[in-house]
């Protein structure tokens, strides 16, 4: 198996689920829709993506990343998005998005070196 820096096929960056019931899930998609993060990986974490608050059933605060398209829009650079906020994951405070949103982490913060609040 080649490994996935060294292989010039980017297959694995995404692909389109055109039988998926759900497609489009998203409005405002101008690029191949990229299904591979259907469920986005940033979900527990902070990102600069479109994101509201709510409380679930349970009385837990949850973020509805539903006006985000920033995971889906195109192959490659959606999986360029991901794996760049995953490169210094920042877990989300549980607090509604700041205008303008959370900055990308930076090396050397470590959880709970970011922000303070």
């Amino acid at each position: 198996m080649e490994p996935k820096d060294t292989t010039t096929n980017e297959a694995f960056k995404g692909f389109t689920n055109a039988n998926c019931p759900f497609l489009p899930c998203h409005p405002g998609v101008k690029r191949a829709f990229n299904c591979l993060f259907c469920y986005c990986p940033l979900i527990g974490y902070e990102c600069p993506g479109p994101y509201q608050t709510y409380t679930d059933r349970n009385g837990l605060t949850r973020k509805d990343c539903s006006a985000c398209t920033l995971p889906h829009d195109g192959y490659e650079p959606s999986w360029n998005f991901i794996q760049k906020w995953l490169e210094y994951p920042q877990p989300w405070s549980g607090k509604p998005q700041t205008d303008p949103p959370t900055p990308r982490p930076k090396p050397g913060q470590a959880e709970g070196q970011g922000h303070h609040g």
